[in-house]
């Protein structure tokens, strides 16, 4: 394995060890993890060279991290990887390509990707070029490269976003909730005052009565760094004693799937927000809010230039 490695330019030396080491952390922990969560973990595991370590004067960036970013989208396109919202997926294929070990499915990757990307452009040519030859130049690739600096971008974003949520207590993360509703159209008449343990959080009407369904009974943990069990779900399904009644809970943190499982076959309508989809749909409601909902965790949209791949 060694021997291979060592027959690669240094830019696909690093690629190969990294994106082998991404692919392992990911299978440890599940199948997911948020990109920068799976930088940090290789940092720990992998000895990087000074080479490696080096920052780009251009971009401020460190030279393995762009250079892992670049080819995972070699491997989203080999269909190894999934990316989404800054969480990193790996797919069956891609726990499968880990017994290719490090140089080879990097070539693997790479030979589908190019297979994808000949088809995409319908340039044939590109399918029979050597992989033994050295790749274009990071700066030189300016799609890919583009598209691996936004990942990279998004992924902090997200990381920024986590860490400002865990570092509310309960209380505020109940009201960070109640002002998503309030977004999303719900009213709002009962937010659980604090001190008080137990029952609901938050209901949530369609109108200010209540007289129209559904009507949103809610439960809130803020748990950033553990996973709600199922007999939190159950306990919520327990409330759920009105025609009409939906039950929704939401945690910072995210689900067992012991727990998916109970609200998808639950009788009653159960429905669960991990702090994931809490954050998508906070972007999502964002510009419906009132600026002093906005202000519980405020954002700051920046457009750039995308990609039409």
């Amino acid at each position: 394995m060694n021997n291979d490695l060592e027959k690669l330019a240094p830019s696909k030396q690093s690629a190969a060890k990294n994106l082998f080491a991404t692919f392992e952390i990911l299978k440890n922990e599940g199948g997911q993890l948020l990109g920068k969560q799976v930088i940090d973990k290789i940092r720990e595991k992998n000895n990087l060279t000074s080479w490696e370590k080096e920052v780009y004067e251009k971009t401020g960036y460190v030279r393995w991290e762009s250079i892992l970013h670049f080819y995972t989208i070699d491997a989203i396109k080999a269909g190894f990887l999934r990316k989404n919202k800054g969480i990193w997926y790996l797919t069956e294929e891609g726990e499968k390509s880990i017994s290719l070990g490090p140089a080879k499915m990097l070539e693997t990757a790479s030979k589908l990707y190019r297979s994808w990307a000949a088809d995409k452009k319908d340039n044939k040519s590109l399918k029979n070029d050597s992989l033994e030859n050295e790749p274009i130049e990071l700066e030189e690739n300016q799609t890919q490269s583009q598209k691996a600096n936004l990942d990279l971008l998004e992924e902090q974003a997200i990381a920024g976003i986590k860490e400002y949520i865990r570092s509310k207590n309960a209380y505020e993360f109940q009201d960070m909730v109640a002002a998503l509703l309030r977004a999303m159209g719900y009213h709002t008449p009962f937010i659980s005052p604090k001190g008080k343990d137990g029952g609901l959080d938050i209901i949530a009407y369609n109108d200010p009565l209540g007289a129209t369904t559904p009507r949103l009974k809610v439960q809130v943990k803020h748990r950033p760094d553990s996973s709600v069990p199922v007999d939190d779900i159950r306990s919520l399904t327990g409330l759920l004693n009105k025609d009409g009644d939906i039950g929704l809970f939401v945690t910072s943190g995210v689900f067992t799937s012991e727990s998916e499982r109970s609200a998808r076959e639950s009788h009653r309508h159960i429905r669960l927000l991990d702090i994931n989809i809490f954050i998508e749909l906070w972007q999502e409601f964002y510009t419906k809010m009132e600026d002093e909902d906005k202000n519980m965790l405020p954002l700051h949209s920046i457009y750039f230039l995308g990609s039409n791949d």
